[in-house]
């Protein structure tokens, strides 16, 4: 398996990276399934906050891999603070995992359940000076995990960022994507799930603190479908459509989940 050609196939997918990433198959992997008779409500969990500039966002891409969106992280303009974290993280990026129908495409799992994708919003400690000096620290990245649920009633969330995909349906295209608050993305309850894990995706890098909201925001069966006809094929390749860019669950391996809810 070529370094740079990671993927989700069985040739390059999830059971295969730890040949060219050992990381993978670290202590501290992500996702997880997560079992509630098995999590710790800790009652000292403070709420988080996060403060977000909608001028902060600059791009949205499709890098073949997944859906992005970029925001200017040069200084703390959008942060997230409180929770089990110390000090702000800025927030980098976010992304989105999806699956091939309505019935899995999320990586980590709730008693059994999947959902129909999974929203990852990425934040960085500036105290490590830049991102990849984060992404050395145990500390270092804060990812606020969001769940998609198919419903009846989708929220109009969503939208924004669905109405750019037309714009970025083959592998390297980007577009701007300005004055986007990504807060409304935010379900209303504020109850999260907290564990320290990785990147689930290549290198895998152990430096994660998750914080997994317990309550899933609505989208359409339409919008998820808009999700999947974006190409994982450059321009002038045949399509070839991105679903299914999920990491399975992996080993706990003794870590504990705490709730900030009982």
């Amino acid at each position: 398996m070529a370094q740079s050609v990671w993927g989700y196939d069985s040739d390059n997918g999830p059971e295969r990276w730890h040949e060219n990433y050992p990381m993978a198959k670290g202590d501290k992997q992500s996702p997880i399934e997560i079992n509630s008779k098995d999590v710790q409500h800790d009652p000292s969990l403070a709420t988080w906050h996060a403060s977000y500039d909608p001028g902060a966002a600059k791009t949205i891409l499709n890098n073949g891999r997944t859906c992005r969106v970029v925001f200017d992280d040069t200084f703390d303009r959008s942060v997230l603070r409180g929770g089990p974290l110390t000090g702000a993280y800025r927030l980098r990026q976010l992304h989105l995992h999806w699956g091939s129908s309505d019935d899995h495409g999320s990586e980590h799992v709730i008693d059994g359940v999947k959902y129909a994708a999974e929203l990852h919003m990425v934040h960085w400690n500036p105290k490590h000076g830049n991102f990849a000096g984060a992404l050395k620290q145990p500390d270092g990245v804060a990812v606020v995990g969001i769940f998609l649920k198919v419903g009846k009633t989708p929220k109009p969330e969503m939208k924004r960022i669905l109405e750019e995909i037309d714009n970025i349906k083959t592998k390297g295209k980007e577009a701007p994507f300005q004055h986007f608050d990504p807060s409304i993305l935010f379900p209303k309850s504020r109850d999260y799930w907290t564990y320290h894990g990785s990147f689930t995706t290549p290198p895998c890098e152990e430096c994660i603190t998750w914080i997994l909201l317990r309550e899933p925001i609505e989208v359409s069966s339409d919008q998820m479908a808009k999700l999947r006809s974006l190409s994982k094929n450059s321009e002038n390749e045949p399509l070839n459509p991105l679903v299914d860019n999920w990491r399975p669950p992996q080993p706990v391996k003794g870590r504990i989940v705490k709730a900030s809810f009982k």
